[in-house]
């Protein structure tokens, strides 16, 4: 589906396409196949599709699998999506917002994001114990965040939750001409992978929303200490009342040095914040 067939099939809708819900619908045949070559779908796949649009994407993935699940909010393009698919078995379409969905079982994700709601989509997509494979399309600078931990300016919360649960594997920059209307942002195709091991303290609701709400709670302050850091959120939170000099002591005794956030591994957050978990509970 290119540039002027879009265009075309958005007039017959009298739909314009809304910034709020991320709607910007694919036209490259390259980048199309670039997504579907990097999903490396089977017969037995079962795939989930965010913002279906005007089903490009649906079409080729419904070609290759067992099952598509293709989620659309918008209430003309869900009804334009269920005639085009209506002869299509193995097709799902469900006109439901993502983030209040029971999304079905499935062993993939292969989308185009809506760019706006990226990060609660990751939160309730991968963070969890058994996580899908994920072919994304993305902003570029999200995809940096998601990727590396070699600069301070690429550090953050994202980075650290999501490396809890996936393993980034491949990462192509995406030319925002290849949607319509092209976005203002430069984009990414990331590949990941679900993580085997996933850390004991994340298995359960419990502890995995306290290490998201603890890293959540320590990282706007990730150019301090963290010692500091963790102060500022006790008293934030109203959790436990420690000196800093107490809590200088108890990183050490759990062989933390005092250093700056972004000095430490991703897995350090794991391991600290159980220990935190373990103190204040």
């Amino acid at each position: 589906m290119n540039r002027n067939e879009t265009i075309s099939i958005l007039k017959q809708l009298e739909l314009s396409p809304k910034k709020s819900l991320g709607q910007n619908f694919l036209i490259d045949d390259n980048v199309l196949k670039k997504i579907i070559s990097a999903a490396k779908l089977n017969s037995d796949d079962i795939v989930l599709e965010i913002g279906a649009g005007l089903g490009a994407l649906t079409f080729q993935l419904s070609k290759e699998v067992e099952k598509v699940y293709a989620y659309e909010i918008d209430r003309t393009l869900y009804q334009y999506l269920k005639n085009k698919f209506s002869s299509i078995t193995n097709v799902c379409i469900i006109n439901e917002n993502i983030l209040n969905a029971n999304i079905p079982p499935h062993n993939k994700v292969v989308s185009n994001i809506p760019y706006s709601i990226t990060g609660p989509i990751l939160e309730k997509i991968f963070y969890n114990i058994s996580p899908p494979i994920g072919i994304l399309v993305i902003e570029k600078s999200l995809a940096n965040r998601l990727f590396f931990k070699n600069n301070y300016k690429n550090f953050s919360r994202i980075s650290i939750n999501f490396n809890a649960f996936m393993i980034p594997a491949e990462k192509y920059p995406i030319s925002p001409n290849a949607f319509y209307p092209s976005p203002k942002i430069e984009l990414s195709m990331i590949k990941v992978l679900p993580r085997e091991d996933i850390h004991p303290f994340l298995k359960s609701k419990e502890t995995r929303n306290f290490f998201l709400d603890f890293i959540s709670g320590i990282m706007p302050y990730k150019n301090k200490n963290l010692s500091n850091a963790i102060l500022s959120y006790l008293k934030i939170n109203k959790l436990i009342k420690l000196s800093k000099n107490e809590l200088k002591d108890y990183l050490a005794s759990i062989s933390f040095e005092d250093k700056k956030l972004s000095q430490y591994e991703y897995d350090d957050f794991i391991i600290l914040s159980k220990k935190f978990y373990e103190l204040i509970t």
